[in-house]
């Protein structure tokens, strides 16, 4: 009798990721078709949730048709704090406002003053990106379509939905809103009213192993493939943590995708918002993360490599490797889309600065590479501030397959960076991983073992002096160009 597969589907920002896993933890086949950001206003960032079922209705197909026969259980990841808004009849009422989205900042104020003890429930301060503010600018600057709405769904539950008629959410996930009790793990009556909103617009909770639902029957069809199972999954944070083994009070991870995460896993619910930190639930029943997050990590990157003419992002790095110096005077801040640890800045920018005659495209490259490294390094800090003691970091995502880039980012933020076995595989990794573990248990060989090590990197002293002035100079330039 044949073993089942696991499959992973991961809905980013920039794409729809699939996996198809063995037991053994092997990606037997991946895809991943891409998406489209539409920013039709300053501080805007929006995508049709329609493409996305498109993008995975792609991603499905492309994958081997001999593999997805054996397919036994499915899991879901996605980007986080996304607001998909449906009405009774469960229409899209408008685009999906999503986690980059700097619109509702004045509405971060309005709910802080309006709940006093929005940090104590939540583990975090207001800030636009998450789902909650969305809806009270929803309602204050769309009001024709407040009132229609049925549901609130995040990206990947509104996937969900569309696979299976289920509407319901993972406690990593739902966390990201500000409307879960964090610490109880239920949705939080207090957070709701604030924003004019009832359980009854809430999906129903689960952990991230459970059941929730199986695949229609319509769908299993067009895709030949059998009516699976479909794990609660996570946010793509935690459910790449738990691809990468991160699973365990201690363990901590950098994440280098769109966005960059320092994510520490916790065995208590211990909230500390200072300095932008987040506290969410873990994608593991029984445990707690702690994580930074800076908004424009490898897109900042994709950004400068697009802008002064490189044919794309592996030209800038094989520039800047092939230059192999640290820069001069250039620094860059990598604020494309704001900030958020440890800055809380909607409005912060992005820049070059120290230009001269002499900066040709491999020094701005390297820039690049320095200033995200910088921010990174800064996401560190503030986790280091909640009292956690960062050992190593196990990387993940699609910027971590250059390690000419690891040997600056361990530089600047002191620790080692551990590379593991697929590390580029990220979230949906995780995603099969929780259908695995829904499937066989928790303690099922392997289910949450790290990846092999392919590399360590540790700090280079010849770096980390220069790097850390040049980090100072880094922060004092954002404490100069910030706006109000």
């Amino acid at each position: 009798m044949k073993e089942s597969l696991y499959l992973g589907i991961d809905l980013g920002t920039s794409g729809v990721k699939a996996v198809i896993v063995d037991v053994n933890d092997i990606v037997l086949a991946d895809t991943n078709p891409p998406l489209q950001i539409q920013r039709p206003k300053p501080l805007h960032s929006e995508q049709n949730p329609d493409g996305w079922m498109i993008a995975v209705d792609e991603a499905m197909r492309r994958l081997p048709a001999n593999l997805r026969e054996d397919i036994g259980a499915m899991g879901l990841a996605g980007q986080m704090h996304g607001a998909v808004l449906l009405g009774e009849d469960n229409e899209i009422l408008r685009p999906a406002i999503l986690w980059n989205d700097g619109r509702s900042h004045d509405q971060c104020q309005t709910l802080e003053s309006a709940v006093p003890r929005l940090a104590e429930i939540t583990g975090n301060r207001a800030m636009p990106g998450f789902t909650a503010p969305k809806l009270l600018w929803v309602r204050e600057n769309e009001p024709e379509i407040f009132p229609k709405i049925a549901k609130v769904l995040l990206p990947k539950d509104w996937l969900r939905f569309k696979l299976s008629r289920a509407m319901v959410s993972d406690m990593s996930d739902a966390a990201g809103t500000l409307w879960l009790d964090t610490g109880k793990r239920s949705w939080s009556e207090e957070m709701l009213q604030a924003t004019g909103l009832t359980r009854s617009h809430m999906p129903d909770l689960a952990e991230s192993p459970d059941q929730t639902g199986i695949l229609s029957a319509d769908l299993a069809s067009r895709w030949d493939i059998a009516q699976v199972p479909i794990a609660a999954g996570g946010g793509d944070n935690a459910a790449g943590a738990v691809g990468s083994g991160v699973a365990r009070p201690g363990d901590t991870m950098l994440s280098i995708g769109t966005s960059g995460v320092i994510f520490h896993v916790d065995d208590q619910y211990r909230p500390n918002p200072a300095g932008g930190v987040h506290t969410f639930c873990h994608a593991l029943p029984g445990l707690w993360h702690q994580m930074s997050v800076m908004l424009s990590a490898a897109s900042a990157v994709d950004w400068v490599a697009k802008t002064i003419g490189f044919s794309d992002t592996p030209a800038l790095f094989a520039a800047a490797e092939q230059r192999g110096l640290l820069t001069e005077s250039e620094i860059f801040l990598p604020y494309l889309s704001g900030e958020r640890t440890p800055h809380n800045d909607p409005h912060a920018t992005g820049a070059f600065f120290g230009l001269t005659h002499d900066t040709d495209p491999a020094a701005l490259a390297q820039a690049a590479l320095e200033g995200v490294a910088f921010a990174y390094a800064d996401g560190a800090e503030a986790i280091a501030a909640c009292g956690n003691e960062i050992e190593q970091l196990n990387v993940i995502g699609g910027g971590s397959r250059s390690l000419y880039w690891g040997r600056i980012l361990a530089s600047a933020i002191g620790k080692p960076l551990v590379y593991r076995k697929g590390a580029d595989r990220g979230a949906a990794f995780g995603a099969a991983r929780l259908a695995r573990i829904m499937i066989e248990g928790m303690d099922a060989p392997g289910v949450l073992t790290a990846p092999e090590i392919v590399e360590t990197i540790a700090p280079d002293p010849e770096l980390t002096e220069p790097l850390a002035k040049k980090h100072q100079i880094f922060k004092d330039l954002y404490k100069d160009t910030r706006k109000g």
